[in-house]
């Protein structure tokens, strides 16, 4: 991931990575640190100290909608990371993790207004801003090489919570954007066209959510 060494040049090595390499590694990672615990700060502001009336009149995606479009898609810079070989990770392996988050950003909820309403949306985003909080401090705190052992133990233990949390919101935005989706053929190439090809975005929807799904 993110904070991991440079892929060795010779089998068994390991290669320091060079100090810029770590400057913009530990500021890409602190950044998104940054960018998480805004979205969290918003969900609680949003849930717990404005009152009925300002949700009322501001829906969640619109509240928190371009903070989550930015720090979300930032992500993408991992797979460039891993392909670059700054970082260890395999870059398939971290494209479809990323590709997957983005799916839900994207394709589900930027597509469809029924996916902007999910009560899936603040679960994702609660179980996503708290997971990666963790994840990229993590990273960047390896980086400078001072890790508390309480990140640590954050690190390798609150998946087993947040996992489950995370999975159940995105199919819940799923679910809520298929239904849509089914009613209105958004998104969808139907036969005959110039391209003489058919393309249903409502089982494209269902085949995302049984198999790609995080």
């Amino acid at each position: 991931m993110s904070a991991k060494a440079v892929k060795s040049s010779k089998p068994g090595a390991s290669k320091e990575p060079s100090a810029v390499t770590k400057l913009y590694l530990f500021a890409y990672n602190a950044g998104q640190v940054v960018g998480w615990s805004y979205i969290l700060w918003q969900l609680v502001n949003y849930y717990l100290l404005q009152g009925p009336e300002f949700r009322a009149k501001v829906t969640l995606w619109e509240y928190t909608r371009l903070a989550v479009i930015i720090f979300q898609n930032a992500a993408f810079v991992e797979i460039l990371n891993a392909s670059f070989g700054l970082v260890k990770s395999n870059p398939v392996v971290t494209g479809f993790q990323v590709f997957s988050r983005m799916m839900v950003v994207v394709g589900v909820v930027m597509a469809t207004p029924t996916g902007k309403v999910s009560p899936g949306l603040p679960i994702a985003l609660l179980a996503w801003a708290i997971t990666e909080i963790i994840r990229y401090g993590y990273y960047a705190l390896n980086i400078v090489k001072v890790v508390p052992h309480f990140v640590v133990f954050l690190r390798y233990t609150t998946f087993i919570v947040l996992y489950p949390i995370g999975v159940t919101g995105e199919l819940l935005c799923f679910w809520w954007a298929q239904s849509y989706a089914r009613e209105n053929s958004v998104w969808s190439v139907v036969m005959p066209n110039k391209w003489n090809a058919t393309f249903s975005y409502f089982g494209f929807l269902w085949i995302v959510m049984c198999t790609c799904s995080p």
